[in-house]
């Protein structure tokens, strides 16, 4: 059996013909750029996660990149995020001209150390982007909070979270700003590159909106320096398609991942911490050993598609190097960057691949050979 980590079809549903045509439509008919598909995504996504306003850009890291410009941050400023990050979340940062400050992850989450947060504010910190990671919402009481003492505005990075919510509520909506990735690995999947920022700021919206579209207000009329970042309508049409899905989708991958822990819980492994009122949506599985090479090596030689995401932590890249970062800093962030592992999930998997995953993993931890019965 070959587990794979990605069914691009199977995203589209049983009836893709219908989509294809009227993509075809679109390509004839010349409705490429801010046509009334991307308007349609934009209601569609703010509505589903309960935001006033979606703007669709072209990417998520340039989601991340003009929100700090609406924002108005820039040199001088700084800017706290989480070591065990994409380089995107900290790329962001720089790109704007600020400061990244870098906290470490708390072990058994996975997620922002809070209490690391309200001890990195100085007078020049501007904003805090907590990472929605794998999946799991960061809990936001405190990091709200802290914003909100501090005079700080709080920016999401919720390129990983579609449809997360804790306590009904849902990740993206939490702070000023909420950034989302609709990349093909997503659990919501653009065709390509594509992202969005929500809010419920109307003048940050309008001002996102300009940013994104070369900074014009009406036609060749340039109010600010802007750059051109608009989601690609054809983009929109398939977001549209799938964003009906992406309910029963996530909570596919809730009963993937409930399997996973079932089948493995007596295993030397560790797992990413469930908190009371979350409903994480496992864009990825995380698995955690200190046997993680050994395993990824045991797992692709039974033809099974586990990967590791993020093995060099933010501080440790040599893209960053100028900002003097040393190994051992971040111990927690060096630590899971050495011991995760991620199992493949999707929502169309079966029992069969699941129990073929399982069984594959148990028989590296206890020597015996897999078992085939699938």
């Amino acid at each position: 059996m070959k587990v794979e980590r990605y069914d691009y079809a199977a995203q589209f549903g049983p009836e893709p013909e219908n989509l294809l045509n009227e993509i075809r439509g679109m390509l004839l008919g010349g409705r490429y750029i801010l046509t009334d598909e991307v308007k349609r995504f934009e209601e569609e996504f703010a509505t589903f996660l309960g935001a006033r306003f979606a703007r669709g850009v072209n990417s998520g890291t340039d989601a991340l990149l003009i929100s700090l410009l609406a924002l108005g941050i820039g040199p001088g400023d700084e800017v706290i995020t989480q070591a065990n990050t994409f380089h995107a979340t900290v790329a962001a940062i720089k790109l704007v001209g600020a400061t990244p400050v870098l906290v470490d992850a708390r072990d058994e989450s996975f997620l922002i150390d809070d209490d690391q947060v309200a001890a990195a504010i100085t007078r020049a910190t501007r904003a805090i982007i907590p990472v929605h990671l794998y999946g799991k919402p960061t809990p936001m009481s405190h990091l709200l909070d802290l914003a909100h003492d501090h005079g700080l505005v709080l920016v999401e990075d919720a390129a990983q979270a579609h449809g997360a919510r804790l306590d009904g509520r849902s990740a993206g909506t939490f702070g000023v700003l909420g950034c989302f990735s609709f990349h093909p690995s997503k659990n919501l999947a653009a065709a390509g590159d594509a992202g969005a920022i929500v809010t419920d700021d109307e003048s940050l919206a309008e001002a996102i909106r300009r940013r994104r579209e070369l900074g014009q207000y009406g036609q060749n009329h340039h109010v600010l320096v802007g750059s051109n970042s608009k989601l690609d309508a054809i983009q929109a049409r398939i977001l549209s398609w799938k964003l009906p899905y992406l309910e029963e989708w996530n909570e596919r991958r809730r009963a993937v991942a409930a399997a996973y822990h079932e089948r493995l819980k007596d295993l030397p492994l560790r797992f990413q911490r469930s908190d009371p009122g979350e409903q994480h949506v496992y864009y990825l599985f995380q698995v955690r050993t200190d046997r993680r090479n050994r395993l990824l090596e045991h797992l692709r030689s039974q033809a099974i598609d586990a990967v590791i995401r993020y093995p060099t932590p933010i501080h440790l890249q040599p893209a960053f190097a100028d900002e003097g970062w040393k190994r051992g800093q971040f111990p927690i962030a060096e630590r899971l960057a050495e011991e995760l592992l991620c199992l493949p999930i999707r929502p169309d998997m079966g029992l069969d691949e699941i129990d073929y995953v399982t069984d594959s993993v148990r028989s590296f931890f206890q020597g015996t050979p897999t078992c085939h019965r699938c």
